[in-house]
């Protein structure tokens, strides 16, 4: 069985004023014309998964003009057919989490509910800044490991007042203090973060063999944010003059990252656009097979725009990876996309902010 999303409700969200739909466990396409409010029936199933939109301008756009704020409800079946109502709503300037009506914190929300996207910005997955890749890497961490997020943010706390501590000229007793405080979480996350991406390594070689065989064999490596065989601890210290001078902590975990390669392109910098489009593909839906490796199931796939972002032979290569999957699907596109015969399918057009099942 795979998680899915029974119903799902706006309110001034974008364009929408508000919209209630109900999907189906399978394939849901949404089909309109360009700015019609397609993706923002799939911003509506991320937010509630991430507690964040994945388009560019951050929360700014997402209140529909003139209204006070958003909500975003959602009715959610996961594992052993257990349903759960979820809700994020942005009220003065504040966002407020909602778990089977009561108040919970934006942790609580997305680990109840897991989505995956592709979408026209996640190609800078691959070439954009190593932010990117921090975020996808923590997203998966975070869902199979408890101890996550205590540790990352004992981190970000210590590097806060480190940081703060630096631009105040404290000595090295008083940073001190927040480097152990540093090494210690940041050692830890960093140790969780390797044993998920050594589980990582063989559904994402699978996933690269399935969309981007052609380029050869697939690899990963990873970039813990410091100098390798060298403790954290001694590199903060080693570090404090030429940290005071920049006023920022230039070693640690929060500058981690990941290369992606393979044998027939050997780095990011020799991929096409398109090649960087399906590797950041294979990332998501190989991220997306270790959640149903440890889980059980797959989380929800949210495609926006699939048509338009690649060729008919991927295309239908990722259909097929899909299909086979039984994951819930949630895909825009301003015309309808062949599936399965098989499949099960619901069609909805989308048009000024509206929503009509057709199928």
């Amino acid at each position: 069985m795979s998680m899915r999303l029974d119903e799902l409700r706006l309110v001034d969200l974008r364009r929408f004023e508000t919209l209630e739909v109900s999907l189906g466990p399978g394939w849901n396409q949404f089909v309109g014309g360009n700015g019609a409010g397609k993706t923002t029936v799939l911003e509506a199933a991320y937010l509630l998964s991430h507690g964040r939109t994945f388009r560019s301008g951050g929360r700014d756009g997402l209140v529909r003009v003139g209204a006070p704020g958003f909500s975003v409800f959602g009715l959610a079946e996961g594992i052993a057919g257990r349903s759960v109502r979820l809700g994020l709503a942005r009220t003065s300037g504040r966002l407020e989490a909602r778990v089977d009506g009561r108040p919970a914190t934006l942790a609580e929300l997305v680990g109840r509910s897991a989505i995956v996207c592709f979408e026209p910005g996640s190609h800078a997955l691959i070439a954009g800044g190593a932010e990117y890749r921090r975020a996808y890497l923590d997203w998966g961490v975070f869902h199979v490991e408890q101890d996550f997020l205590g540790w990352w943010r004992r981190y970000q706390r210590a590097l806060r007042q480190r940081n703060a501590s630096l631009r105040a000229g404290a000595t090295d007793a008083e940073l001190a203090v927040w480097e152990l405080e540093l090494a210690s979480s940041g050692e830890a996350m960093t140790q969780l973060r390797r044993t998920y991406l050594e589980q990582l390594r063989a559904p994402l070689a699978a996933m690269a063999d399935a969309l981007l065989g052609e380029l050869g064999e697939f690899r990963v490596e990873f970039q813990p944010g410091w100098p390798a065989g060298q403790d954290l601890a001694d590199v903060l210290a080693a570090g404090r003059d030429r940290d005071r001078d920049r006023g920022h902590t230039r070693s640690g975990p929060h500058r981690a990252d990941l290369s992606f390669g393979f044998a027939g392109a050997e780095r990011r910098e020799y991929f096409s656009r398109g090649q960087e489009k399906l590797c950041a593909l294979v990332c998501i839906l190989g991220q997306a097979q270790r959640y149903n490796l440890d889980r059980g199931h797959w989380p929800i796939v949210c495609l926006d725009d699939l048509a338009s972002e690649l060729d008919d032979a991927h295309r239908d290569a990722v259909i097929a990876v899909l299909s086979a999957s039984g994951a819930q699907v949630l895909l825009t596109g301003t015309s309808t996309l062949a599936l399965p015969a098989a499949a099960d399918t619901r069609l909805f057009h989308v048009e000024q902010g509206r929503v009509q099942r057709l199928v």
